[in-house]
């Protein structure tokens, strides 16, 4: 790291459970997330700014009006642009020490593989089962963790699966839900909401790479904002 590096991380390396060694493991890796929308927001802008040198952003939408209640990467200005192509702009502003790979494509089977080999984590920010189970397939091919979040109106969860031997999302969710779209309908989402769930995985991403605190794995944080209650489930 340079004098410029130090400074910027100052306040993450006087962690004693961080410090220079902790960061420069952020700075080497390599972190992909899928989905570049209300979940994909928060992370991706917290991971610029802790300082993982590489992200790859896999996303083939652009934006809408409907997306700027939650979407806190984009602006009325960007309206009708790439997500994957402004976000790389705000992130490298953010954080010109971070590389930023934009990867304006469709999450599929013919395309999954390839484009996860290169990370050592993968985010799962989408919304919808067929991208959840297609990440989680290719996880565990790769043996590579999953950090998953998912929202719906108030409530949000969040876990981290295929981890060291641990559940993966089928243990969880077998089969899609019925009373769930298969490819994802819009469901109604409280704005702050995503925030939350999206700085969460985030923060389970940086436990990853730097061996930081107990990894939620093995469990699942569900969260309600109507109520302000949360619970931690066991998975087994």
């Amino acid at each position: 790291m340079n004098l410029e590096e130090k400074e910027r991380y100052a306040r993450q390396i006087m962690l004693p459970e961080i410090g220079g060694a902790g960061q420069e493991k952020l700075k080497q890796a390599k972190v992909l997330i899928v989905g570049a929308g209300g979940l994909g927001s928060p992370v991706a802008l917290y991971l610029a700014a802790a300082g993982v040198g590489h992200l790859g952003l896999v996303d083939n939408d652009t934006v809408s009006l409907t997306n700027l209640q939650r979407q806190i990467l984009y602006n009325t200005d960007v309206v009708g642009k790439a997500k994957v192509t402004h976000a790389q702009e705000v992130l490298r502003a953010i954080n010109p020490h971070v590389s930023v790979l934009p990867i304006f494509e469709r999450l599929t089977e013919a395309n999954a593989e390839s484009l996860m080999q290169p990370y050592d984590v993968i985010v799962d920010a989408t919304d919808n089962f067929r991208a959840r189970y297609l990440i989680s397939q290719n996880c565990q091919k790769l043996n590579k963790p999953m950090v998953h979040g998912s929202i719906e109106e108030f409530k949000g969860m969040v876990s981290v699966f295929n981890y060291q031997g641990g559940p993966v999302y089928e243990d969880l969710f077998p089969e899609a839900p019925e009373s769930q779209s298969f490819d994802g309908e819009p469901k109604g989402v409280f704005g702050a909401l995503p925030g939350i769930i999206g700085s969460m995985q985030a923060m389970e991403v940086l436990k990853i790479i730097t061996g930081a605190g107990t990894v939620l794995a093995g469990k699942l944080f569900v969260y309600n904002a109507i109520d302000c209650s949360a619970s931690t489930l066991k998975l087994n």
